[in-house]
């Protein structure tokens, strides 16, 4: 199983980044997916998660900022950032869980003016 992240990057306050996570070697659809994310000496905390079933959930600090979304026949989950904080700066990690969890290697996010 893979999991490769991209998109990250340095962007400004206020801006939009747009993250994607391109999933081989699981049956996709059974997978819940969702995005975590790690500053630095902090611990990693949940961002958003796509059931199998569809139900979206996000922590309440991206709440109405951040849309995850994913494509079943493509095999990816993706994270549209937007009004984006310097608070928001970290690696960003994309997980798979069902009856294993997988994770990717991350993705660096920077906002920073």
């Amino acid at each position: 199983v893979q999991l490769v992240e991209s998109g990250g990057g340095l962007v400004q306050p206020g801006g939009s980044l747009r993250l994607s996570c391109a999933a081989s070697g699981l049956i996709f659809e059974n997978y819940a997916m969702a995005w975590y994310r790690q500053a630095p000496e902090k611990q990693r905390e949940l961002v958003a998660t796509f059931a199998a079933d569809g139900r979206r959930n996000y922590a309440d600090s991206v709440k109405g900022r951040f849309t995850i979304s994913r494509d079943n026949i493509k095999n990816t989950v993706s994270l549209q950032m937007d009004s984006l904080k310097p608070e928001d700066t970290a690696v960003y990690y994309c997980r798979a869980l069902y009856r294993n969890v997988y994770w990717g290697q991350g993705t660096q996010v920077t906002v920073s003016s």
